[in-house]
């Protein structure tokens, strides 16, 4: 299962109404860090599909969600569980450090 695409329209949808946990990856095209990080979310959203699903809004394109949460940097990473923030982490980080991240918050 790839990254899901996820706007300001449908965040109550596909993040807040989940069953399961959702990474949500903001970024923005020009967002050098972001591009970096991208191909590792890729990976992990296929090799995680069972317990997490894996998300990302263009802060450029929806400006509203970034704004509710408070994302003031870019790549912002949340995971969200049944509708509520749990963790976030700010910055690229290695494709391990994103999984180790992911089972240490969803287990």
């Amino acid at each position: 299962m790839a990254t899901i695409n996820v706007s300001d329209d449908s965040f109550e949808t596909d993040v807040i109404s989940s069953n399961k946990p959702v990474l949500v990856d903001f970024w923005a095209s020009w967002c050098g860090p972001c591009k970096m990080i991208a191909p590792s979310l890729e990976e992990l959203s296929d090799e995680m599909a069972g317990s997490i699903t894996i998300a990302k809004i263009n802060i450029d394109d929806n400006q509203m969600t970034p704004t509710k949460f408070g994302v003031r940097g870019i790549p912002t990473m949340m995971i969200f569980k049944d509708g509520k923030v749990v963790s976030t982490q700010v910055g690229a980080m290695a494709k391990s450090r994103i999984d180790s991240w992911i089972k240490e918050v969803v287990g």
